[in-house]
């Protein structure tokens, strides 16, 4: 029996122009709230599957690490790893998680593999006891970023993933570390090798999103971010994947949505997809079989 739980992370709140490329603010500020620097809040949500006697946990979200000139920068809202108390408050530590799916290796992703950030200490590897899994090309953008995005990763952090032991480079549809039941989607329009993991559910598979859709405005086609290296290619993965989806009976799960977690996906009276019924961010939250 599997059971999913939407986890907090740390939260952030960036510009709403970069997440909306070029949807103009006229329309998109009626998805949205937005604050007096044209910011608007997201999530760093991640998803807890509890599958038998295993926990799998779905990214990490931006963490705590940043030293806070940064930590200002890059809009992360609260100083302690949110994430770790957001585990406690469901009885598990990080050290009870089996397995850490990681979509890609930008840092809003990964950065809460570290531990929170103290004055002259160089912060250190969470999860001690879990397997890794992370998409082979996604892996090696990392250590190749190109100029426009390489601001998005976090040379220390990577060279403590690559010394660790139990990283699993995944190069096909599905892997032994979680067997048949989760199944994988690449997407390269937001970053080249971004991983979406498609897990069975009785009701209907439910798809970890990633960057691929951050949130219900990006479910809309047309909508992408000023963030994703090739725009096109992103909306034809993603008109790809939901029309599969739909006829699946599917849900969509997201990390930067700061007010839905989870939704079933629909189309409305105009045949353009929507959400149907949805499940908001609380950490109690749970789909069981």
């Amino acid at each position: 029996m599997k059971k999913l739980f939407s986890v907090k992370g740390n939260s952030q709140k960036l510009d709403g122009g970069a997440m909306f490329g070029n949807a103009p603010k006229a329309m998109w500020q009626n998805w949205v709230q937005v604050d007096e620097q044209n910011r608007i809040d997201l999530a760093c949500r991640a998803l807890l599957v509890q599958d038998g006697d295993k926990n799998i946990l779905f990214e990490v979200g931006i963490g705590a690490f940043f030293e806070p000139k940064l930590k200002d920068r890059f809009g992360i809202v609260e100083s302690h790893h949110v994430l770790l108390d957001s585990l406690k408050a469901i009885g598990l530590e990080h050290t009870d998680i089996d397995v850490v799916v990681l979509s890609h290796l930008h840092f809003d992703h990964i950065g809460g593999l570290l531990t929170e950030w103290k004055e002259g200490e160089k912060s250190e590897l969470l999860f001690p006891n879990a397997d890794f899994v992370i998409g082979k090309q996604a892996w090696q953008r990392a250590f190749k970023p190109h100029y426009r995005d390489r601001a998005s990763f976090v040379p220390h952090l990577m060279e403590l993933l690559e010394k660790r032991e139990r990283v699993y480079l995944v190069e096909e549809e599905t892997h032994p570390v979680l067997g048949e039941d989760y199944k994988f989607h690449i997407s390269n329009g937001h970053t080249p090798g971004m991983m979406l993991t498609e897990i069975q559910m009785p009701r209907g598979p439910v798809v970890f999103c990633a960057d691929l859709i951050p949130g219900e405005p990006w479910v809309h086609l047309p909508i992408a971010m000023g963030y994703d290296r090739y725009a096109e290619l992103l909306i034809d993965e993603k008109e790809s994947l939901l029309s599969d989806l739909l006829n699946r009976n599917g849900l969509l799960f997201f990390t930067h949505d700061s007010q839905t977690a989870m939704g079933k996906l629909e189309k409305n009276e105009k045949g353009k997809y929507c959400l149907g019924q949805k499940w908001d961010s609380c950490i109690d939250e749970v789909l069981s079989n």
